[in-house]
């Protein structure tokens, strides 16, 4: 199994940086104690997505964080990321393991406790699954699936769980209690004025 070393999982979205260019947001992020980068930007062709993914890697590399690509095996290998995200109606897990070898992380989106455990399964290194709260980005995943779904899926799961969907500093305590101290966030931090300051306080609220 591939170590999952980073709590805390940043993932992009151009459209919610307030104007300001993503890559200092990254770095802002990255400056804040970010260690885990997922590029989602679905609505990029594929030159346009590498040169970003290669630009992001860059960044990352410097702070020694890890870099993910969404659904994209292609620009993951292209980008030499440290794996790709999977959407949960995307290549089977064991298809993009193929693809990408024995080493290269896999993550998976997962948006109900039969989703979580059928990744777990089929052996990704890590899951996402929510929402868990209310979040406008997470609206076409229905309705918020609630800590006791997030305690659910943690209890079973034999992969790291990430909560994910309209997670706020003050959620933190309750999203622990409910069996992970992993968490992915997008507006939290890139629609923060200060994204490096929200990035250092989301982690010290995490591992207090």
């Amino acid at each position: 199994m591939r170590s999952i070393d980073f709590d805390l999982y940043l993932v992009t979205d151009r459209k919610t940086t307030g104007g300001r260019e993503l890559t200092w947001v990254l770095e802002q992020a990255l400056e804040g104690g970010v260690r885990a980068v997922q590029l989602r930007e679905k609505d990029l062709g594929g030159r346009e997505l590498l040169e970003l993914a290669r630009e992001v890697k860059r960044l990352c590399d410097r702070y020694g964080a890890e870099l993910f690509v969404n659904d994209r095996v292609d620009v993951a290998l292209a980008s030499d990321a440290a794996g790709v995200h999977l959407a949960a109606n995307a290549l089977p897990v064991k298809v993009a393991r193929e693809l990408l070898g024995p080493d290269r992380k896999i993550g998976v989106s997962t948006h109900s406790v039969e989703e979580a455990r059928a990744a777990s399964e089929a052996a990704a290194d890590f899951v996402l699954f929510g929402p868990i709260y209310a979040t406008d980005s997470k609206l076409a995943f229905g309705e918020p699936q609630g800590p006791a779904a997030l305690k659910t899926v943690t209890d079973s799961a034999s992969v790291p769980v990430f909560a994910i969907g309209g997670i706020k500093q003050h959620h933190l305590p309750e999203i622990k209690a409910h069996g992970t101290a992993r968490i992915a966030l997008i507006s939290a931090v890139s629609e923060a004025p200060d994204p490096r300051a929200a990035a250092r306080d989301m982690l010290a609220a995490l591992r207090a």
